[in-house]
């Protein structure tokens, strides 16, 4: 392949990922722009009744019973030209840090607020990542077929709490039963929307100019009126239009529209494509790596186990991040030194796969993992000193002992256990001087022991016991040659050693920490594994 034809198929790709509070609609809006772009014919909602469907995006088992993602998945599909990759995160708190691991594989991320609740706690936390990243942030307000508050102060909110400039893109006319459609600013028309069979096949656009006399007919006087007096506020007082604001992240274009109904997802979806930007430079510990550059190279943010069932299989998503893949091809392991050949590289529709022959740098792969990758693991052609930067790793908040009920399932209970951790969805530790016929796990967010239950016994078929424990915090300890049996610790700590055999203490609260530090003054506690 040239070098043309590689800018070319740069140019046409756009990597972003979809984040929000729990039930904002995140899903639901992926399986819209899934509608619109011809991946699939039918929407099915999360919450529809007509459609008894489930959502595309949600393809694990325990997503489909709850109604919520639990994990992220990785949806491709082409529009307008474009080839599209959507990471679909995870809105649970309980499963943020797989989001975290996600927004590094993205260029940009759309924040998807609900209506009626406005910017909330998960969205606040989670678009803090986006911003210490750089990325552009775009706002879509959803549920405006229904009751909510008023549009001026959900951009006040995301003024005020997300502390970033907003630039609304088109505006609502009416709310809830009586939601009409959006005016859009900048081509200065009025888009108006049918239902689009309750929301499960394609919304019909009648547009219109806003200086047009049957408008008053389209939507009435009442909120014609209304609707002049807003854009004339928003002229004078709002924020102005700036592209290179919304590239750098200080400004967030925010649309209105209902994902369920499929109002504004279309206009939506067309603008953020012209505005987003292709695949950008990479940083690395060599500089930022362009995605030009002839050299193929990736990295691993995701592993995931048992996405087939059937073939047990491990699957470690790759975001290409330069030059070209081919199928077959044989790259460096960089951490390892080791040449792995990529043989069967699959492209995703959540768990349905598809063999790719060729990818480009913002496509998401998927590569048979044989038990050598780890989260982010930087793959190269040719450079071994090539590493991209790292993906961060968050301290376990919540604990938990797990042991087998039937002692005849413990090896399986042990790949079970081992794969998981892999997947960075838990942290296991032990005792130290104890074998591993009882181990603690740790998660960030509570769910994920559920979670981890129902993987087992689904997918390893392990009957467990879990016995949740008193301590929230974790510090890693550092210390040069450290004996596990001279230190000092108090009846409300535990002392545990990781599965490669490094210290950690567990805490019930925070004083206990300070009180250790004192006792133990040859030793440092980090909150960060090491």
């Amino acid at each position: 392949m040239n070098t043309k034809q590689l800018a070319d198929a740069i140019e046409k790709r756009r990597t972003f990922a979809i984040i929000s509070h729990p039930d904002a609609g995140k899903t639901t809006l992926t399986e819209k722009f899934l509608l619109y772009g011809g991946a699939i014919r039918e929407a099915g909602s999360v919450k529809s009744r007509r459609a008894q469907k489930h959502a595309v995006s949600d393809w694990m088992e325990i997503e489909k019973q709850r109604g919520i993602s639990v994990t992220s998945s990785v949806l491709q599909f082409n529009y307008n030209g474009y080839c599209i990759n959507i990471l679909d995160t995870p809105g649970h708190q309980d499963f943020s840090e797989d989001t975290y691991r996600t927004l590094m594989a993205a260029d940009v991320a759309v924040m998807v607020i609900d209506c009626a609740k406005g910017v909330e706690a998960q969205t606040k936390k989670l678009f803090e990542v986006c911003k210490m990243r750089g990325i552009p942030i775009f706002t879509f307000i959803n549920k405006m077929d229904r009751i909510g508050k008023d549009p001026f102060d959900l951009l006040d909110e995301i003024e005020s709490i997300l502390d970033i400039r907003s630039y609304p893109m088109n505006w609502p006319i009416g709310e809830g039963g009586n939601f009409k459609g959006v005016y859009d600013r900048r081509r200065r028309a009025i888009i108006k929307f049918d239902g689009g069979n309750h929301g499960i096949e394609k919304a019909n656009i009648v547009s219109c100019d806003i200086e047009d006399n049957e408008l008053s007919q389209l939507i009435g006087s009442d909120l014609q009126d209304k609707l002049l007096s807003d854009i004339e506020l928003l002229d004078i007082a709002g924020d102005d239009y700036s592209e290179d604001a919304i590239l750098n992240g200080q400004l967030t274009p925010v649309y209105f529209g209902s994902a369920l109904t499929n109002f504004g997802v279309e206009p939506f979806l067309t603008s953020f494509l012209e505005l987003t930007p292709p695949p950008q430079p990479r940083d690395s510990n060599l500089g930022p790596i362009a995605p030009s550059t002839a050299d193929f190279s990736g990295f691993i943010f995701k592993i995931q186990a048992n996405m087939n069932p059937q073939h047990r299989d491990r699957i470690a998503f790759l975001r290409i991040c330069s030059g070209v893949f081919n199928k077959g091809m044989q790259v460096l392991h960089v951490p390892t030194k080791k040449k792995v050949r990529l043989a069967q590289p699959t492209q995703f529709m959540a768990q349905d796969r598809a063999i790719v022959e060729q990818a480009f740098p913002g496509d998401i792969i998927g590569v048979h993992d044989p038990g050598i990758y780890q989260i982010g693991d930087t793959l190269s052609e040719h450079n071994e000193e090539l590493a991209y930067s790292g993906i961060p790793s968050f301290a376990p908040e919540h604990f938990a002992k797990v042991y087998t009920k039937n002692a005849l399932k413990r090896k399986q209970f042990l790949k079970g256990i081992k794969q998981l951790a892999e997947e960075g969805s838990i942290q296991v530790f032990k005792r130290p001087n104890i074998g591993v016929e009882e181990l603690i796990v740790g998660v960030v967010g509570i769910l994920q022991l559920e979670v981890l239950n129902y993987r087992l016994n689904n997918e390893y078929g392990v009957d467990i016991v879990m016995e949740t424990l008193p301590y929230r915090y974790i510090r890693w300890i550092i210390a040069e040659g450290f004996n596990f049996n001279r230190f000092a610790k108090t009846m409300d700590t535990l002392l545990v050693e990781t599965a490669q055999g490094k210290p950690a203490v567990l805490f019930q609260n925070e004083w206990s920490i300070k009180h250790i530090a004192e006792r133990n003054e040859n030793i440092d506690l980090s909150n960060v594994s090491v």
